[in-house]
């Protein structure tokens, strides 16, 4: 039975990482796909739990080799998803998620046009600006900076297939798992996980 393949994509400053991080203590058999990546491994990080940290060369010869599902480019260094992990993960009918931004759940459309992705929206554009003000690293440059990026970010809503509004935090969380439940429940799933009970169930009783 093959895994079901989801993804998590929003601008920055929504709460993605927050949710998602929650959505994993609430439900069971949820894989998140561990990211490779080129940037340096800051103070508290673990290799291969936060990110498999990567030579740049290493990366690009990945990259040669079609060895990520998607990868991308930011700020000078390279983040992508490995798939060989997520298609292992998948084939032993586990459940995986991948939080990536909307150019990289692009990608993965294309090579599995079954995910169900899902957007996180903010409830305003104040309300994540003043998050991302909240944060207290940035310069107000920054901050503007960055959410002008984020709405032409949340421009692409559009190509995903779920939308959550990250308004209550605790609402938005029941909304993931959700759908995180309703596509475990639907028919192909549910017929290939239980076709047993459900071949007793059909068979005629024999008087």
């Amino acid at each position: 039975m093959s895994g079901l393949l989801f993804v998590v994509s929003a601008a920055s400053g929504t709460g993605k990482t927050s949710l998602v991080k929650a959505l994993l203590d609430r439900v069971t058999n949820l894989h998140v796909s561990v990211s490779h990546t080129t940037r340096g491994q800051r103070p508290g990080e673990l290799d291969g739990v936060h990110y498999h940290f990567s030579k740049k060369e290493d990366f690009l010869a990945l990259v040669k080799q079609d060895g990520f599902i998607e990868y991308a480019e930011v700020f000078g260094n390279y983040y992508g998803t490995a798939q060989a992990t997520v298609k292992q993960q998948l084939a032993k009918g586990h459940d995986v998620l991948l939080e990536i931004d909307w150019q990289g759940a692009a990608q993965v459309r294309k090579l599995f046009p079954e995910s169900r992705q899902i957007f996180i929206l903010p409830p305003s554009q104040f309300d994540l600006r003043q998050r991302l003000s909240n944060r207290g690293t940035d310069s107000v440059e920054v901050i503007e900076r960055r959410l002008s990026c984020a709405v032409e970010d949340m421009q692409q809503y559009s190509n995903f297939d779920y939308i959550i509004i990250n308004d209550d935090f605790n609402k938005a969380l029941h909304d993931l798992e959700c759908v995180i439940i309703a596509n475990r429940l639907e028919l192909a799933q549910q017929a290939t996980r239980h076709q047993e009970l459900i071949q007793k169930l059909i068979t005629p009783i024999e008087p």
